[in-house]
């Protein structure tokens, strides 16, 4: 699979998407350009059917096309969630149209039962597995990104407070008091300093943004 561009952060998917509302076309490229890597992961799901792997990838480049096309910044989630299905679901059209995959078996032939006794087929299972993975993927895409925001955007007795808070980099989780008392500062300085750690790391993007 070839080397494609990473993931933008949270910031820079909101500038260019504001940018594409207002017909900027450099933003739409650049939207589709770092988010081939969704492309490529859905695929890897198809890898068995009779379709060569450049092939599948066109196709969903076709469906982040229409994702980027039609994605509204108020929907109140990420562009990449709404990608993948897209993705997906063109993918799916593809292999729909020729009914076949790599043994003559057709991905809408039941395979089985569900715990409720409804049939159940290749496509029902390969769609809760892309939902699983694709969402392990958004959400090491955002551990990623509070990791970034933890080391550019927070000062040193931050991150220690938010550190030991919240068992970050393999530690254990620490209670306010026992931090106080490693840090040799009252409890409810803690609680303040942790409070707007927390600020800031929600807002992390635009503190990265600016630097």
């Amino acid at each position: 699979m070839k080397t494609f561009a990473k993931p933008l952060n949270a910031r820079e998917e909101r500038e260019c998407l504001e940018r594409l509302k207002e017909g900027d076309q450099e933003a739409r490229n650049v939207l589709i350009e770092h988010n081939m890597r969704l492309v490529a992961h859905v695929v890897k799901k198809y890898q068995y059917t009779d379709y060569e792997t450049e092939d599948l990838l066109s196709v969903g480049t076709i469906g982040l096309i229409k994702a980027v096309n039609t994605f509204k910044v108020d929907r109140g989630s990420r562009l990449a969630t709404y990608a993948a299905k897209c993705v997906e679901n063109e993918i799916l059209m593809l292999l729909r149209a020729h009914k076949k995959y790599s043994k003559e078996v057709s991905l809408y032939d039941p395979i089985g039962v569900d715990k409720d006794g409804e049939s159940v087929s290749l496509v029902d299972v390969i769609e809760m597995e892309t939902k699983d993975a694709l969402e392990d993927l958004i959400l090491s895409q955002d551990i990623r990104e509070l990791y970034e925001a933890f080391k550019k955007c927070l000062k040193p007795t931050e991150q220690k407070v938010i550190r030991m808070r919240y068992g970050l980099f393999g530690s254990r989780e620490f209670t306010q008091r026992e931090i106080a008392g490693a840090l040799g500062i009252s409890r409810s300085y803690v609680s303040r300093i942790e409070k707007k750690a927390v600020e800031k790391l929600r807002t992390g993007m635009e503190c990265l943004g600016q630097e």
